[in-house]
């Protein structure tokens, strides 16, 4: 379910893509019918795995360019700046999959929320 999920796929059948555009999301699985929103504010969380992996990601950067490599002064000002810019919003969709799985693996009824499927 993990492999869907970082692949953006659904989380139950892993046929069909969650997202239609770069933010726009589909309300259920085409394939399979599971509802991806279950009420207003639900992906609230994933905004703390977006924050969460972006903080880790720029201590340990920094940690490595300052101490390991001596990196100093502007280079990391500019560089950690254009990654705290840019890398939330480039990780927006998985952090999104990532927090409907884990919304899945740790409440198994959620995989019981469907929608009907028309058969093409």
């Amino acid at each position: 379910m993990l492999r869907r999920g970082l692949c953006l796929k659904c989380p139950a059948c892993g046929r069909e893509s969650i997202f239609t555009g770069w933010f726009a999301m589909h309300s259920s699985c085409p394939a399979c019918g599971l509802r991806y929103g279950r009420e207003p504010g639900y992906f609230l969380g994933s905004i703390y795995i977006n924050y969460g992996v972006t903080a880790l990601m720029t201590t340990i950067g920094f940690v490595w360019l300052r101490f390991g490599l001596e990196v100093e002064g502007p280079p990391l000002l500019i560089g950690f700046s254009a990654y705290c810019l840019l890398f939330p919003i480039v990780f927006f969709r998985h952090a999104r999959a990532l927090w409907l799985v884990m919304d899945c693996v740790l409440d198994s009824s959620a995989l019981e929320d469907r929608v009907d499927v028309k058969d093409s």
